[in-house]
C-alpha cells in the first residue's frame, strides 16, 4: 500500500533539478568575502591571492569588499527563484577550512568557514566534494569541510570520513516527489591524485582509477544497496582534463553503461572550465562537462577561445517516477568582477553556436529562445 500510494504522489509530477559544473570560492572570492582566510598561496607564480582579486580588476574595474554573501550568485539567484527547482546540486571545487598546511601539490584552494554563508544563500542543498581541490588543504582539511558543510545543513556526496562513509550517496528527499540520489566519484583523468582516495579509516573522496566494466559494476551494487524504488540516481563525475571539447569515447561508453547496466538516470559531469556538449541518451540526460560557473580566473589571459567567463545554470525536468529527462533548460550567465551576470544577446548567441555544434553528434539540438534561455531537446 505504501509504494502504491508514494507513486500516487508522484502521478503527474516533475522534479527539476538544478545542476552546475564547479563552483570555486576560494582563494580571491574568500578574500571578497567577510571572513577571509590568510592570503598566503604556495604556487610557483603568485604567492597572496589578492593578487589574483588585483588581475580581475584590471580587466573589469574595482570589485567591492567585503561584500554580501549573496554577492557572488548575483544575477543568478533571481533566475534560480524564478526556475524554482526542486534541488540545487553543485560540484563545489574548494576545501572549507582554517587550516594551515598545504597539500603539496602547486595550487590551493581554501574558503573560511565562516564564510560558508555564500552557498547557503544561494539555497545549495548538495555538494559534490570528489574532485581534484577538495582535499587541498590534507585530511584535517576535509573533515573540517565536511563538519561545516553539516552544520549548515548541507548535504555532500563524494566525500567522507572513511571509504564507507564516501560510498553513501546524498539523499535528497522532496516531498511529493520522491528521493534523488547523488553519487560522486572523483576520476584519475581530472589529476585526483589516488592517495586522496578514502580508506578503512583514512578519510578522502570516492576514487575510480579507470572507467572499467568493473567500476560500472562496482557502481551498480552501491545503487542496487542505497536505491529504493522510485529514486532518482544522479552519478557526478568530476572527470576530463580543462580545456577543449573533445569527448573521449571512454566518457561515452562509462556514460552509457552507467545508465544501460547500474541504474544511473543522469550523469552529471564536470571538471572542464567550460561547457561541453551534452546528450539525449535513450531519454536520459547526459552532461559530459558543466564548465566553471563561480571561480576567480577572470583577469588570466591563456584561453580566450573557450570564453571561461561564460557559464550555465542548468535546469533538468525529470520524470519523477522513472528518472526520464522531460525538459533541459540552459540559462547563460557572464562573470564579470566575481559576480554572475545574465548573459547579453551576444552572448548568449556566443554559446548557443558553440553547444549546438558540440551536442549535434550527440543527438542533441540546442537552440535559442526569445527570453534568452537556450533549450537542449533530442533531435528527431
Amino acid at each position: 500500500m505504501a509504494s502504491i500510494e508514494h507513486a500516487s504522489a508522484r502521478a503527474g509530477a516533475e522534479l527539476t533539478v538544478f545542476l552546475s559544473g564547479d563552483v570555486m570560492t576560494g582563494r580571491a572570492i574568500d578574500q571578497i568575502l567577510p571572513h577571509p582566510s590568510a592570503p598566503q598561496l604556495y604556487e610557483t607564480y603568485i604567492g597572496d591571492a589578492r593578487d589574483y582579486l588585483r588581475l580581475a580588476e584590471e580587466v573589469h574595474g574595482r570589485i567591492p569588499r567585503p561584500v554580501p554573501f549573496a554577492y557572488p550568485w548575483g544575477d543568478a539567484l533571481a533566475l534560480l527563484d524564478a526556475a524554482a527547482p526542486d534541488l540545487r546540486i553543485i560540484n563545489l571545487e574548494t576545501s572549507v577550512t582554517r587550516h594551515e598546511v598545504p597539500a603539496a601539490k602547486g595550487i590551493n584552494y581554501r574558503m573560511h568557514p565562516a564564510n560558508v554563508p555564500v552557498l547557503t544563500a544561494a539555497h545549495i542543498d548538495c555538494c559534490v566534494l570528489a574532485n581534484n581541490h577538495v582535499l587541498d588543504w590534507g585530511e584535517a582539511g576535509l573533515l573540517e569541510t565536511l563538519d561545516t558543510l553539516a552544520a549548515a545543513g548541507i548535504n555532500v556526496a563524494g566525500a567522507g570520513r572513511n571509504a564507507v562513509a564516501t560510498a553513501q550517496p546524498g539523499a535528497l528527499a522532496v516531498p511529493g516527489k520522491g528521493r534523488v540520489l547523488v553519487f560522486a566519484y572523483g576520476v584519475r583523468t581530472s589529476g585526483v591524485p589516488l592517495e586522496w582516495a578514502a580508506g578503512a579509516q583514512r578519510p578522502g573522496v570516492q576514487y575510480l582509477e579507470d572507467l572499467s566494466g568493473d567500476a560500472v559494476e562496482a557502481i551498480a551494487a552501491q545503487v542496487r544497496a542505497a536505491a529504493q524504488p522510485g529514486d532518482v540516481v544522479i552519478a557526478s563525475l568530476h572527470w576530463g582534463g580543462n580545456w577543449g571539447y573533445r569527448i573521449p569515447p571512454a566518457h561515452r561508453r562509462f556514460a552509457h553503461a552507467l545508465i544501460d547496466a547500474a541504474g544511473v538516470h543522469l550523469v552529471h559531469g564536470h571538471s572542464s572550465h567550460h561547457p561541453l556538449g551534452i546528450e539525449h541518451y535513450r531519454g536520459h540526460l547526459i552532461l559530459y562537462g558543466c564548465g566553471d560557473l563561480l571561480n576567480d580566473y577572470e583577469g588570466i589571459g591563456g584561453y580566450q577561445a573557450f570564453r571561461g567567463e561564460l557559464g550555465l545554470l542548468y535546469l533538468a525536468t525529470l520524470d519523477p517516477a522513472d528518472g526520464r529527462l522531460r525538459r533541459l533548460v540552459l540559462l547563460p550567465t557572464c562573470t564579470r568582477r566575481f559576480r554572475l551576470h545574465r548573459a547579453a544577446p551576444a552572448e548568449r548567441e556566443w554559446l548557443q553556436r558553440v553547444l549546438a555544434r558540440e551536442s549535434a553528434p550527440l543527438g542533441t539540438c540546442i537552440t535559442l529562445q526569445a527570453d534568452g534561455r537556450l533549450l537542449a531537446t533530442a533531435a528527431r
